[in-house]
């Protein structure tokens, strides 16, 4: 029951992207997924490139606010990893040995088709970050990449204080935005 609990609260934290939340995360289950990884014809990068996309699926599905977990989460997270890597290996023809399946599996095909439609939707918003121009894309990728505060933006970029900074940083977003869905149609 409190592992249930305390799960619950991580997965809440990571709703509202509360960096103790997402860091626990990571520590207490990117050694699982690396091991899957390197096990099965994998690299060091290729395991942080899962699991930071698992964590994406578990992202978008926690923010969603109709998901529940049915497992433990390094479950659910070893289980869309699997998933994950055994889609890229079969897109790269890799060989690899067979996957040992766990007890606990949890079906997550239609977060595979979500998670291509976030592909997709995520080089779209590279593109658009590339024409953005800057400060505006320096500014938000400090923000929303690095985790900054607006203190430290305002200080970076020479704001006088840090609602200007967040009022640049709006402007920024709302150019992001329309430059993003021109690029959509």
């Amino acid at each position: 029951m409190r592992t249930e609990t305390t799960e619950q609260k991580l997965l809440e934290g990571l709703a509202c992207n509360d960096r103790k939340a997402i860091e626990t995360i990571y520590k207490r289950h990117y050694n699982m997924v690396q091991a899957l990884i390197l096990s099965n014809s994998g690299y060091p990068d290729d395991a942080r490139d899962i699991f930071q996309e698992a964590m994406i699926v578990l992202y978008q599905k926690v923010k969603s606010g109709s998901f529940e977990l049915n497992c433990q989460l390094k479950t659910y997270l070893y289980s869309v990893s699997r998933r994950l890597w055994l889609k890229r290996l079969s897109q790269s023809q890799r060989t690899y040995a067979e996957v040992e399946d766990l007890q606990e599996t949890v079906p997550v095909e239609d977060e595979l088709e979500r998670h291509a439609q976030h592909d997709l939707d995520f080089q779209v918003m590279e593109q658009s970050l590339n024409s953005l121009g800057e400060p505006c894309r320096s500014l938000l990728k400090a923000y929303y990449l690095e985790m900054k505060s607006m203190v430290e933006i305002a200080g970076d970029f020479g704001y006088t204080n840090a609602d200007n900074a967040k009022n640049q940083k709006y402007k920024c977003l709302m150019r992001l935005k329309k430059i993003f869905s021109q690029y959509k149609k």
